[in-house]
């Protein structure tokens, strides 16, 4: 399982402007995800539901002899898409306005959270609710663009960590902490109440498109990451450059 490449696939919403694009992808849509596209009051996030679902479909079916508009979908109890029936893919989603990611793997658990890199002041102003002690503290030592930095590695580390565990926010966010510095650069540490090994999982932060990327995979070693762009929606993928990422823990 470890040597199996981990795949990171992203596109635009605004790349669905046309209404040929938008037509393109809705095609791929099942009828209930069709209903909940068109219930959209604003456009915006329309388009940033359709491309969140139609990459899906199409990252899913490069991997799998089933076509994009053939998927479905079921979701646990904590809400997190799994696909039906199953096909040992494993796969996570995230978007925003400017930006939708799919990560997918098989057989590892993936959990991944993409945010607009200007979200970081936002954020920051979140922070005595959402972050542990621990990160607060680490926190505290940080001035300027290298503390709001901080804040949106931190936030979407932790959000990718959640999504990978499928609890939702069941798990409290200030029970587990990404501490930086040491020799494994950045290391996941949980509270004794929560019932999870941190050594099972291994992850990465990436910048692309203004979008700071978490990515979160339950593998024991570092995974090969691959990235492809599809651009638009309806053409054959890019496969992107990789390579350069950091994975941690580092040791």
């Amino acid at each position: 399982m470890d040597k199996e490449p981990l795949s990171l696939w992203c596109a635009y919403p605004d790349d669905l402007l046309t209404d040929r694009a938008e037509q393109a992808c809705a095609q791929l849509l099942s009828e209930d995800e069709h209903a909940r596209w068109q219930a959209f009051k604003f456009d915006r996030h329309a388009r940033e539901y359709l491309a969140t679902h139609a990459l899906a479909r199409t990252a899913l079916a490069h991997y799998h002899p089933l076509a994009p508009q053939d998927w479905r979908f079921t979701l646990n109890s904590y809400g997190k898409p799994i696909a039906e029936p199953e096909c040992g893919l494993r796969f996570n989603l995230s978007n925003s306005p400017g930006l939708v990611v799919c990560l997918i793997a098989r057989g590892a658990e993936v959990g991944v959270d993409a945010e607009p890199c200007e979200r970081a002041g936002e954020i920051a102003e979140l922070a005595p609710d959402v972050f542990s002690p621990l990160e607060l503290a680490q926190l505290e030592a940080l001035r300027g663009q290298e503390k709001l930095d901080r804040v949106l590695r931190l936030w979407t580390l932790k959000e990718a960590y959640i999504k990978a565990r499928g609890m939702g926010l069941t798990l409290p966010l200030k029970k587990f902490s990404f501490l930086f510095g040491g020799a494994e650069g950045i290391r996941l540490e949980l509270d004794r109440d929560v019932d999870d090994k941190p050594g099972r999982w291994r992850f990465c932060l990436l910048e692309h498109a203004g979008h700071r990327i978490a990515l979160m995979a339950g593998q024991a070693a570092a995974p090969e990451l691959q990235i492809w762009e599809a651009r638009p929606l309806s053409a054959p993928p890019a496969r992107l450059a990789a390579g350069g990422e950091l994975w941690f823990p580092q040791v």
